[in-house]
């Protein structure tokens, strides 16, 4: 995947500006910056989520697999199982644990009514969840705890077997044993998918992350791999956040 020139925004605002980066296939990326950089709006437009804001605008181009995303011949419906997303807040859905899981492969038509049950249960347990589900998938996810809840939504997002993962601040909400086990599954994950994650924790960044991007005033200031952009950054700003002296 690769943004080549891309340019957003919203009404007469500018969001962010000429941004070309590519993201190897089986990589884990770091999205950084100050609050209000980009970074969200950006991730967002690589599985076309902003389309429908009102006043959305872009220029340039986003590219998977060498294809224009807004291809004339792109179904969107196809694009976002190919490019999933998992975000900030959990958002299960209205309909019991195990439907949320297999929601996404009975919306894509991916396996028949046998292999659901199998598929539900392969992916609680990939993401650590079946012991303590096993016993009430046809509960509401709703009564689970947060931490649950977006463990369950990181099972659906992997359910439908997507080529790339967006991550918006995926563990901001979780407990710290909690969110040191959704870090390494996103490291086992990596070989098989690429990974795009939005974090505001510079130590999680540096944890799990092969590449790093800094966004920052509405600019991609620096992309590196992340022993690079941390240890040796190019430019002063770049070097004033890693290091704690920018907020």
């Amino acid at each position: 995947m690769a943004a080549r020139g891309l340019t957003l925004g919203f009404g007469a605002k500018t969001v962010l500006s000429d941004v070309s980066v590519e993201f190897p296939r089986g990589s884990i990326t770091a999205l950084i910056g100050p609050t209000g950089s980009g970074k969200t709006t950006f991730l967002r437009s690589l599985n076309r989520m902003n389309d429908k804001v009102r006043g959305y605008y872009r220029q340039g181009d986003v590219e998977l697999d060498g294809t224009s995303i807004w291809g004339r011949d792109v179904a969107l419906m196809g694009l976002r199982r190919r490019v999933g997303m998992l975000f900030q807040r959990p958002n299960p859905f209205p309909m019991s644990i195990a439907e949320n899981v297999i929601a996404g492969v009975r919306a894509h038509r991916i396996a028949d009514r046998s292999q659901v049950h199998a598929i539900a249960e392969s992916r609680l347990r990939e993401v650590g969840l079946w012991e303590a589900v096993a016993e009430r998938l046809g509960d509401s996810p709703f009564r689970l705890s947060g931490g649950q809840q977006q463990l369950l939504c990181l099972a659906r997002a992997l359910a439908i077997g997507p080529d790339v993962l967006l991550l918006d601040e995926p563990t901001s909400s979780l407990d710290p044993i909690t969110m040191e086990a959704v870090e390494a599954l996103l490291a086992k994950l990596a070989p098989a998918l690429t990974l795009i994650v939005v974090t505001h924790n510079l130590a999680q960044a540096r944890r799990v992350s092969q590449r790093t991007v800094f966004f920052y005033q509405g600019r991609l200031m620096e992309a590196g791999s992340t022993d690079q952009v941390f240890e040796d950054p190019v430019h002063p700003e770049t070097a004033r956040y890693v290091t704690g002296r920018m907020g």
